[in-house]
C-alpha cells in the first residue's frame, strides 16, 4: 500500500511540473476572463510581444517601477509601439484572503493607470501549470510565437529592469 501511494505521489508531482514554463519554451494556451466575464486568450494579441504580470493581490506593488519604466519607454521615449507590444496582468485570486470585488477594484485601478487589460484566475491554473511563484509577482516576456523569452519569478531588480526593456526592444524590432 504505502509503495503505491509513492508511486501515486511521485506521479502527481510529475504532472504538476511537466508543463513549467522556461526561457526558449512555447507558452501553453490558456483562457481566463476580464472583469465583465469575456474570455481572453493569447490569440487576442497575435503577433505581438507579450508581458504577463501574474501577481498575488497582496502583491501589486513588487514590481510596479519596471511597469513604470516600460510605460515611460511606451509613452516618452516612444521606443516601444503599442501596435507591437502588449503587457497585460493575470491576478491569482487563489493567494490571497481579499474577496472577489475588492480584487477586481484593485485590478480595474491598475488597468487604468497602465492602459491594459487585467484577467483573472481564481483557481490558480496558470500558477501550478506554468511553475509560477505563489504570493509573488511573476512577470514573462513572450515573443510573437509565444515563445518564452524571460521569466522573473519575484522583485526584478534595476539591472534585470534594463535588461527585460532592452529585451522587449529588439524582440519588437525583429517584426
Amino acid at each position: 500500500m504505502k509503495k503505491i501511494m509513492l508511486v501515486l505521489m511521485v506521479g502527481l508531482i510529475s504532472i504538476s511540473f511537466a508543463q513549467r514554463l522556461e526561457v526558449g519554451m512555447k507558452a501553453p494556451e490558456w483562457v481566463f476572463q476580464n472583469a465583465d466575464g469575456k474570455d481572453f486568450t493569447m490569440a487576442e494579441w497575435d503577433g505581438m510581444i507579450l508581458q504577463l504580470n501574474y501577481v498575488d493581490p497582496d502583491e501589486t506593488d513588487m514590481n510596479e517601477p519596471f511597469n513604470d519604466a516600460v510605460k515611460k519607454v511606451i509613452d516618452v521615449d516612444k521606443l516601444i509601439s503599442r501596435e507591437k507590444f502588449k503587457g497585460f496582468g493575470i491576478v491569482d485570486c487563489a493567494a490571497t484572503w481579499k474577496p472577489d470585488f475588492l480584487i477586481r477594484k484593485i485590478a480595474g485601478a491598475k488597468a487604468e493607470k497602465f492602459n491594459t487589460t487585467i484577467l483573472f484566475d481564481y483557481d490558480a491554473k496558470l500558477r501550478g501549470s506554468w511553475g509560477l511563484k505563489k504570493d509573488s509577482y511573476n512577470v514573462i516576456i513572450l515573443d510573437k510565437d509565444r515563445v518564452c523569452r524571460a521569466i522573473v519569478r519575484g522583485k526584478i531588480d534595476d539591472k534585470k529592469q534594463e535588461e527585460l526593456i532592452q529585451l522587449i526592444i529588439q524582440l519588437q524590432n525583429e517584426l
